[in-house]
């Protein structure tokens, strides 16, 4: 048996008529650019994670580049994040003129470990940047406390995190902003790329919306910001706003395969199963399991036909671009776990047969 570890084609499949549909009336309607598609996605999603303001832009790295100018967060400054994560998490502190801070993460949740924190915090500390993985919130209420008492500013990575709350807060409400990414993969996927900035600041939500188009105020070609052209395709916003329609469904058939990994998983000697942590509700971005025998394991399972990644093998400061800001204290954990984590298939569209698959191929390797 072939798994697919995700299946793109199988979601168009699910809405193809009504995706048709709106991508048809978008391109007759010759409104390519921030038009009605934009503005009703952006309340949309705004209502979703019960937030003030949506700012739509073209990539979840440009949400965070702009979350990053709008927070002042310039050359000289320093920004305590982790090296477990995706690139963009740290290429666009590094684009701002900033410098990354790397702590620790925790060994349960891969998550940035808030006791590493204060040791880091020096006088050029301008922000915390913690990173939400795998479809969980990190520790927000001690990384908060935090930095309140340091006077800095949080800004959220929430890539991974649409629909993810902690105590039943959505990520977006525990920094000044948030970044979301729509990227194929994630739970709520583009046709392409996509991203959005939340925020209940009035200030920072004027800021971003005029660096996403030049820095372009309230008057057409009078600028107040150096910007950047990070408009989100109206096609773009047509799709996912159908796209959203299925999202409970997509997410509550996650959870249950991700319910059926756990209980027929549990319990094989050498293999750690993800942990939902205290608060959090887990929307499974990714199934992440840990084992000492992590390589071993996925040989296997290729052999079997049960694709699987590694999210993510080399941490950001072991990468040449970032080499400059290792930390001088090593990221013991943070080694450890790029060494041991691999995911699992887990997308809404496997079927019951290929869930019994995966799980009977990891069993036999154990």
């Amino acid at each position: 048996m072939q798994v697919p570890f995700y299946d793109i084609q199988a979601q168009y499949k699910d809405l193809a008529t009504e995706i048709d549909q709106v991508v048809h009336d978008v391109i007759s309607s010759g409104n390519y650019v921030l038009g009605g598609h934009n503005k009703a996605f952006e309340e949309e999603f705004a209502r979703l994670h019960q937030v003030k303001h949506a700012i739509a832009v073209h990539s979840g790295t440009d949400a965070l580049r702009i979350m990053m100018d709008a927070a002042g967060i310039t050359h000289g400054d320093e920004v305590i994040t982790t090296a477990f994560t995706f690139v963009a998490s740290v290429e666009t502190i590094v684009q701002t003129g900033a410098s990354p801070v790397f702590v620790d993460i925790d060994p349960v949740t891969f998550m940035m470990d808030p006791d590493k924190i204060e040791a880091a915090i020096t006088p050029k500390t301008k922000a915390i940047l913690p990173i939400h993985l795998f479809g969980q919130l990190c520790d927000v209420t001690r990384i908060g406390e935090i930095a309140k008492k340091h006077g800095l500013v949080v800004l959220e990575d929430a890539a991974q995190a649409i629909e993810s709350t902690y105590q039943g807060k959505p990520a977006g409400h525990f920094g000044i902003s948030a970044g979301f990414s729509f990227y194929v993969t994630k739970n709520l996927g583009a046709a392409g790329d996509g991203g959005m900035i939340t925020t209940n600041d009035d200030e920072t939500n004027e800021i971003c919306r005029s660096i996403r188009v030049h820095g372009m105020g309230r008057e057409r070609y009078y600028y107040d910001h150096l910007g950047y052209t990070a408009r989100l395709d109206e096609i773009q916003a047509a799709v996912l706003r159908v796209k959203m329609t299925k999202l409970g469904d997509w997410g509550a058939r996650k959870i249950a395969i991700a319910e059926k990994y756990n209980s027929q998983l549990n319990g094989l000697d050498g293999l750690t199963l993800p942990v939902t942590s205290e608060g959090n509700n887990h929307t499974y971005h990714q199934y992440t399991v840990k084992s000492t025998k992590r390589d071993s394991l996925q040989q296997h399972l290729k052999e079997l036909g049960v694709p699987s990644m590694i999210y993510y093998p080399v941490p950001i400061h072991h990468h040449t671009p970032y080499l400059k800001f290792s930390p001088a204290t090593p990221l013991t954990v943070t080694e450890q776990i790029s060494g041991e984590v691999l995911s699992l298939p887990i997308h809404p569209h496997l079927s019951d047969e290929q869930i019994e698959y995966v799980i009977d191929s990891v069993q036999k390797f154990f």
